[in-house]
């Protein structure tokens, strides 16, 4: 039996053609092996009969022209040499530049997201007609995983868009609007969606006449005009943007340069060279397979419903409810106005209600263009968003979110009273980072219906949240959760109750030895800088000034009590805490904040306080004890966790610690990471740190792991 085919022909005039992609069975079309074959037969076909005046390349699907490649391929490629990989970038050039090497006009007639192999392909037409649908967008986003568009991109869009277009574009990976695109010169008309192909069949007749794009086909083939000046001030200036913005761990958009700068010294056929060769050396380096492990992390996550197997289908909400109207509270709030759902913002304190709604409208209405609020966007929302102090107001919505203070008994209190009144349907959820669930649900008649919903700070700039089971959560309740954060745009996780549930877990250990290193005399900007060196986004040093080092010291006790045998309590904190230096928010914790910059300076009552506490070991702390001291403990407690079912999957580890903490993506996630070290040599390293504790000794999973040489995942199975 045939298989259904991806790219469908059909003829809208006698003498034109339509490509239209469609991949059967998938919400987005990819550019895998198969599709790509399947469009140089379609060229084969046309190739051959002389009736054919123009070609259109378009899309079925309601907001994706082409999402890219396939990312799956890749990653089962991994393995491949450096010749072949520059054989199928070749190839993929190659095929491309069929669309521009018939008598022929090419037209790609683009309507929703272009990005990666699809803007590569839209590049190797003669022409671009965009359309004005939201949901449009292109881009090359390839250096986020770690390469760079190697079937001719780094080529044709420098020569299309100029030099420095190019260099913006690829090297940072973003995505442009339609409006943009037309601006560059990417696009040559903006269109309506339902106007795209009667608008791509005007164009072709047009350019069947001025033969204009014989001539851009000729001229895209020569070198790019460019002073050697001009050549030289951009790749320094752009180099040392990249070099500040990568700090040397991403490779890819360096390498871009290299090759957008090399290529555009030479004619269009040697710089495809180029690209090519470019393209192999960086395909299955450790940075490029931690990238696309992270892609297929978020894919993965994108698709899981959040309980096992097929499980009930989660309820579709509409309305909200959140009770506190703190940072956290308005936060939440904001995030749900902004993706359609209505709000009812509710705290006992007025003065409070109106500082937490004008910090939502003010979220909301922030318009990114114009860096400055957005008036009629703050009046649409304010009409969905509603705020009341009294909690019987809140009856009618579907799900009601706690953000208050972390307090075990006014939780209770707040979902007792509001329980009794409820609809059976309305979901509960807490937002609590430290409390455990099922003690949060004690007294509820239907736990049932009461899950953890843990989103991070800021709300609006952190992507993970927590979706916490309480030992009688239902599949529906958790399922329903689930698909509530993805509408917001998250990455949810499903934890199971316990301490930490599972990113706070996992970072309390790194925040923890942090501390056990400035008594051990290790200076707290060294340690800070290895954390860094070693890809963290901040130090613990910062990190505990930035979160405040009262919360951190609070949020801490629960994992002194949950696992005494490993965990070493640091007097420093509470020290700090008596002398009120709690941090950034007020102006002075382990680093003083109160010079006219805000730059962290280091503060010296806060190392004479350090010294007190100060036990020197007699030896030399190594740069490399520090990264295993901090690394180690926190890759320990994911075992642990693993162990005791906390997630579901490693997988979602790595997804939390990425999304959650800043793990360092090019690393591909903390459990990823350790696979490519290896458990024997995790063994090895953790061997001399034994000394220093339980904390340090390697658990059953790591053991076993070791004497089966396996991994916790494979690159193909995310």
């Amino acid at each position: 039996m045939a298989s259904t085919p991806s790219i469908k022909l059909s003829f809208p005039a006698q003498d034109i053609a339509q490509l239209t992609f469609d991949l059967p069975d998938k919400g987005a079309n990819i550019l895998s092996h198969p599709v790509m074959e399947e469009l140089a037969s379609h060229l084969d076909t046309l190739s051959q009969r002389d009736d054919i005046v123009g070609v259109i390349l378009d899309s079925a699907k309601p907001t994706i022209f082409i999402a890219g490649a396939d990312i799956n391929e890749f990653a089962a490629s991994m393995e491949v040499d450096t010749k072949r990989t520059y054989e199928m970038s070749r190839w993929g050039q190659k095929l491309f530049g069929r669309l521009h090497a018939n008598k022929w006009v090419t037209v790609a007639a683009i309507n929703g997201t272009c990005v990666g192999g699809g803007t590569e392909l839209a590049l190797g037409c003669d022409r671009r007609i965009v359309s004005t649908h939201e949901k449009t967008e292109i881009g090359l986003p390839e250096v986020k995983l770690g390469i760079y568009p190697g079937w001719g991109g780094t080529v044709r869009l420098s020569r299309l868009v100029g030099l420095g277009n190019a260099v913006k574009m690829i090297t940072s990976g973003e995505s442009v609007s339609p409006q943009k695109a037309l601006e560059l010169g990417f696009a040559d008309d903006l269109v309506p969606p339902d106007q795209l192909v009667s608008a791509a069949i005007a164009l072709i007749r047009e350019e069947q006449k001025t033969e204009q794009y014989l001539a851009d086909r000729t001229e895209g083939q020569q070198r790019i005009t460019i002073s050697d000046t001009e050549l030289g001030f951009l790749g320094a200036t752009a180099s040392a943007y990249i070099q500040q913005q990568t700090k040397g761990q991403y490779p890819a958009p360096l390498a871009a340069l290299e090759t957008l700068l090399g290529g555009a010294m030479v004619s269009a056929e040697e710089a495809l060279e180029l690209e090519a060769q470019g393209m192999a050396e960086l395909f299955g380096t450790p940075v490029n397979a931690a990238l696309i492990n992270v892609f297929l992390l978020t894919d993965r996550n994108k698709k899981d419903s959040g309980v096992e197997g097929e499980g009930p289908k989660p309820r579709k909400l509409q309305s909200a409810s959140v009770i506190g109207a703190g940072i956290m509270g308005s936060g939440i709030a904001a995030a749900n106005l902004k993706r359609g759902i209505s709000v009812k913002l509710n705290d006992a304190n007025p003065e409070a209600l109106q500082r937490g709604s004008t910090a939502v409208l003010d979220e909301v209405s922030f318009d990114k263009a114009t860096r400055s609020k957005n008036v009629e966007r703050a009046i649409e929302f304010a009409g969905r968003l509603r705020t009341t102090t009294n909690s019987d107001e809140l009856l009618d919505t579907e799900i009601i979110i706690e953000a208050v203070v972390e307090n075990l008994e006014l939780k209770r209190k707040i979902f007792a009273g509001l329980e009794e009144k409820l609809p059976e349907s309305t979901i509960l959820a807490s937002n609590t980072s430290t409390l455990p669930i099922t003690k949060l649900a004690e007294n509820l008649q239907h736990p049932e219906r009461f899950v953890g919903i843990h989103f991070f700070n800021p709300v609006r700039m952190m992507k993970l949240v927590e979706v916490i089971r309480g030992e009688k959560t239902s599949d529906e309740t958790a399922a329903t959760a689930v698909a509530y954060a993805k509408g917001l745009g998250k990455f949810p996780i499903v934890v199971n109750d316990g301490p930490g549930f599972l990113v706070n877990r996992l970072l309390f250990p790194y925040m923890n030895e942090a501390t056990q290193l400035l008594q051990d005399g290790v200076d707290m900007k060294r340690i800070d800088k290895v954390a860094r060196k070693f890809g963290m986004p901040m130090g613990p040093i910062a990190l505990y000034d930035m979160v405040g080092i009262d919360t951190s010291f609070y949020a801490g006790r629960t994992m002194y009590d949950a696992f005494p045998s490993r965990t070493l309590v640091s007097p420093i904190l509470p020290a700090l805490i008596k002398r009120d230096m709690l941090g950034k928010k007020k102006g002075v914790g382990f680093f003083n904040y109160q010079n006219k910059k805000g730059k962290p300076e280091v503060n010296a009552e806060t190392v004479e306080l350090i010294q007190k506490y100060v036990d020197a070991p007699n030896r030399e702390i190594t740069d490399t004890e520090i990264e295993h001291r901090l690394i180690l403990p926190m890759l320990l407690e994911a075992t642990r966790a693993l162990t005791e079912e906390i997630v579901r999957d490693p997988r979602d580890v790595d997804l939390g610690l990425i999304f959650g903490i800043g793990f360092p993506p090019f690393k591909g996630g903390l459990l990823f990471w350790a696979d490519t070290v290896g458990a024997k040599t995790l063994i090895e390293w953790l061997k001399p740190l034994e000394e220093l504790g339980q904390r340090f000794v390697a658990t059953e999973m790591l053991q076993e792991m070791a004497q089966q040489d396996s991994k916790f995942y494979d690159l193909t199975s995310a």
